[in-house]
């Protein structure tokens, strides 16, 4: 993951300024994230003899604040690819021009199905963070499997549609 993070750089292929730094500052949350659970998850097993609650608690955090991040990013890339779709320069009803605005109404699909992902995924990081922060522990176990259900469906649902998308672009 950090071989990743460090090949994808500093947002480097971000043409925005803002979805670079929120695309920089998740890689860092996720960065973050991962040893503390490890940390979480050691303590549990009794291999490290600390408290793993106060690790729990904060590899969660970090996973919300990633979310947030997450959310606020693609609110933004949909704000942006929509004034993209309104300008005057979009109305053009050249070949070229209808086939690149099937391409940005694509990537507003997806933004939208990775926002809905991340507002499920948030609503159950914050169901796990310690009891009296916003709803924390107050879901019931359907409502935590059903949201990460959705979440899960839908990144698989573009798991798919990007690979068949890949396959008719190489055809």
């Amino acid at each position: 993951m950090f071989l990743y993070t460090k090949q994808y750089g500093l947002g480097a292929e971000e043409e925005d300024i803002l979805v670079r730094c929120v695309s920089v500052l998740g890689n860092l949350a996720d960065q973050l994230y991962y040893p503390c659970e490890h940390i979480a998850w050691a303590a549990d097993a009794r291999i490290l003899h600390v408290d793993s609650a106060r690790w729990w608690a904060l590899s969660t955090a970090f996973w919300g604040l990633s979310l947030l991040l997450g959310i606020a990013r693609s609110l933004w890339v949909v704000l942006k690819l929509r004034q993209q779709l309104r300008s005057p320069s979009a109305t053009v009803t050249s070949q070229r021009s209808r086939s690149t605005r099937g391409a940005v109404e694509a990537r507003i699909q997806s933004e939208l199905l990775t926002l809905l992902s991340n507002l499920a995924d948030l609503a159950n990081a914050v169901h796990w963070l310690p009891p009296g922060f916003l709803w924390a522990g107050r879901f019931p176990p359907w409502l935590v499997g059903l949201l990460g259900t959705i979440s899960s469906l839908l990144s698989v649902f573009q798991a798919a549609r990007a690979s068949g998308g890949a396959g008719k672009a190489a055809s």
